[in-house]
C-alpha cells in the first residue's frame, strides 16, 4: 500500500449467514507453525490433510458465508505437494516443513496459478519462473497454497481507490467487521491469516502494505529493512522501497517466515548485505525482550485517531511494567518533508522497475506501462467503474532515472527519512527502537468515495512512511481493541534492527495476549455470520 498512503472499497453485499456447522472450527484453525509440527511428529496431522483443512475453510469461509474474497486463486498442485513433503518427512525437519503459506498476486510462481497484481491485464499467462523469495520457501518445505487478492497494482494506480479492491478478485472484506475495509495493499494476506485460512502469509510493503492491514486485521507484520528479502520476481512500485515481508498471527511465526524469506540474492543488487545479517530471527525470542529497552514515543505520528491513542498509552503502561524505559515524546525530525520527494520517486521508479518486470513476461499481451494504460481504457468497464488510473498516467509522463527532478528527491528522501530522521532520532536519545500506533481501527469501505487514508486526513493517521521511505524494518503487533476492531502498535528502527524489534514485540505480545479471532460481524456489533 503506498497511496499516503492506502486505499479502501466500500461494498455494503447483502450476505446469507452460513451454517455453524459448516464454519466450525476444525481443530487446527488457530494453531501456530509450532502446534501444528508437534502435531505431524506425534502422527496426529499430516502435511496434505492440513493443506486440505485450509482449502475446505477457504471454500466455506472465502468464497462463501462472510465472502471475504482474501484468495484469488487456489495451487492446484498443493495437496500432491504436500502429499510429496509427508513421504519424505523426517525428524531432522525445519520448522516450516509442510506448513501451508499463501503469497500476495504480485509474487512470482512458475507453477500453474497466475501473478497478475490484481489486473485482468495480467491474466494470460504465469510466470516463467518462482520469484527468488518463493524458492526460498519451497526449499523450507513450505507448501505455496495460492494467491492472495490485494490493492490492485499494490495501490499504485491511483490517488482515489479502495484498498483491497482489484478488477480480478473484487472487494476484500476485514472479517471482524464485514463493512470495514481490511486496509491495503496486502489487503488478502492480512485477512487470510487473520480469518484463520492459512497459518502464515507473505505480504508486499512500499509504504504501509504490511503494516496497516496488518493492524487493521489483528495480527503481526513485519517489513524487513530493504535488501534483506529479495524482489526479484515481485511486481514492482520502487526498487528505493519495495519489499515483502512475513504477516502471521504471531510474533513467532512472523519471525520463522522471515527467517525462511530471508538472504542475499544475485539477482537483487539491493540483498549484498543481506548474508550477513540473516540469521535465525527465532534466537530474539524473549518474553523478557521489553526489559531496560529504551523506546521512544513518536507522539507527531499519534493524535490523529483518539482509539489508537488510548491503545497506545495502554500499551506504553504495559512495556513500563515490564522494564521497558519510556522516552515520551521523541521528535523525529523532517516528517513533514518526506511526502512530496517520496511521491516523486515512486512515480519514476513505477515506470522504469514496471516495464524492466513486463519484458521478463513475455507471454503477456502488455509489454510497457503504456500498454497498461490502453489496456483500461479498453476495458474500463471492467477495470475502472470505481477508479481510475491517475497514477500510472503520472508515472508514464516522467522522464529516465537521470532526470534531475528524481535524483535530488531520491537523495532527499533517504537523507531526511534515515540519517537525518530515524537515525537522529534514536542517537539523540539513545534509543533502541520508535514507537507509534500503526493505525486507527479499520474504517468503513466505500467504494464510491475511496479510503479514508489520504495526505492531510487527521482521522485515521499511519506511522508507516518514514521506514517506508529510509528502507528501515518496522514490525506491528496487536495491542488493543476499539468497538471490536483491533488496533496495533509499531516499532521501528534503523537499518538491520529486526532482531532488537524482533525482541520488543514478542516480549509485549508475550505480556498482552492482545489478539482475538475475528467474529465475522456483517458491521460494528452486529449479527455474526460464522463461528470462529
Amino acid at each position: 500500500m503506498v497511496r499516503p498512503l492506502l486505499f479502501c472499497t466500500a461494498l455494503a453485499l447483502a450476505v446469507s449467514p452460513i451454517t455453524l456447522l459448516a464454519a466450525q472450527n476444525d481443530g487446527v484453525t488457530w494453531l501456530t507453525i509450532g502446534q501444528l509440527q508437534q502435531r505431524m511428529d506425534a502422527g496426529k496431522l499430516t502435511s496434505k490433510s492440513l493443506v486440505q483443512s485450509d482449502i475446505t475453510r477457504i471454500r466455506r469461509i472465502d468464497q462463501s458465508g462472510p465472502t471475504l474474497r482474501a484468495v484469488l486463486e487456489l495451487n492446484p498442485d498443493a495437496s500432491k505437494i504436500a502429499s510429496a513433503l509427508d513421504a519424505k518427512r523426517t525428524s531432522s525437519h525445519g520448522p516450516l516443513y509442510g506448513i501451508p503459506v499463501l503469497l500476495k498476486d504480485n509474487i512470482d510462481t512458475g507453477d500453474r496459478t497466475l501473478t497478475t497484481a490484481g489486473s485482468l491485464a495480467l491474466m494470460g499467462a504465469p510466470a516463467p519462473e518462482d520469484a527468488a523469495l518463493v524458492m526460498r520457501l519451497r526449499k523450507a518445505g513450505a507448501v505455496i497454497l495460492g494467491k492472495t487478492n490485494l490493492s490492485e497494482w499494490a495501490d499504485f494506480r491511483s490517488a482515489h481507490a479502495s484498498s483491497g479492491w482489484t478488477g480480478r478478485g473484487g472487494q476484500t472484506r476485514n472479517p471482524y467487521a464485514l463493512d470495514r475495509n481490511p486496509c491495503g495493499s496486502s489487503s488478502g494476506s492480512a485477512v487470510a491469516v487473520a480469518a484463520g485460512l492459512v497459518p502464515v502469509a507473505v505480504g508486499t510493503e512500499t509504504d504501509g502494505s504490511i503494516i496497516c492491514p496488518a493492524s487493521m486485521n489483528g495480527i503481526v507484520g513485519i517489513k524487513p529493512t530493504l535488501g534483506l528479502v529479495s524482489r526479484a520476481g515481485i511486481i514492482p512500485i520502487s526498487h528505493n522501497q519495495d519489499t515483502a515481508g512475513p504477516m502471521a498471527r504471531t510474533v513467532t511465526d512472523a519471525a520463522i517466515l522471515l527467517t525462511a524469506m530471508a538472504g542475499s540474492d544475485s539477482h537483487d543488487p539491493a540483498t549484498a548485505d543481506a548474508d550477513k545479517h540473516a540469521t535465525d530471527y527465532t534466537r530474539f525470542l524473549d518474553p523478557n525482550g521489553l526489559r531496560g529497552k529504551r523506546i521512544g514515543v513518536v507522539r507527531e505520528l499519534a493524535g490523529n485517531e483518539p482509539n489508537a491513542d488510548r491503545v497506545l498509552n495502554d500499551a506504553i503502561a504495559a512495556m513500563k511494567a515490564q522494564g521497558a524505559i519510556i522516552v515520551d515524546p521523541v521528535t523525529l525530525p523532517h516528517l513533514a518533508e518526506l511526502g512530496d520527494p517520496e511521491m516523486t520517486v515512486m512515480l519514476y521508479d513505477f515506470k522504469h522497475d514496471l516495464n524492466a518486470y513486463l519484458a521478463n513476461r513475455p507471454r503477456l499481451q502488455v509489454k510497457t506501462l503504456a500498454d497498461l494504460i490502453a489496456f483500461n481504457q479498453r476495458e474500463a468497464d471492467r477495470e475502472m467503474t470505481w477508479f481510475g488510473q491517475d497514477l500510472f498516467e503520472q508515472a508514464e509522463s516522467k522522464g529516465p532515472l537521470t532526470d534531475k527532478a528524481y535524483t535530488d528527491a531520491l537523495a532527499k528522501a533517504k537523507q531526511l527519512s534515515g540519517p537525518q530522521g530515524i537515525d537522529a532520532a534514536l542517537q539523540a536519545n539513545h534509543l533502541d527502537a520508535l514507537l507509534a500506533p500503526s493505525w486507527g481501527p479499520a474504517y468503513m469501505t466505500d467504494l464510491v468515495l475511496g479510503d479514508h487514508i489520504v495526505s492531510g486526513n487527521p482521522t485515521i493517521g499511519g506511522a508507516s512512511q518514514p521506514a517506508a521511505v529510509a528502507g528501515y524494518p518496522s514490525i506491528t503487533v496487536p495491542a488493543g481493541w476499539a468497538h471490536g476492531l483491533p488496533v496495533g502498535i509499531v516499532f521501528f528502527g534503523t537499518k538491520w534492527s529486526e532482531p532488537t524489534l524482533i525482541s520488543i514485540a514478542y516480549g509485549f505480545e508475550q505480556h498482552t495476549h492482545a489478539w482475538q479471532a475475528p467474529k465475522f460481524l456483517d458491521t460494528v456489533d452486529g449479527k455474526s455470520f460464522a463461528a470462529p
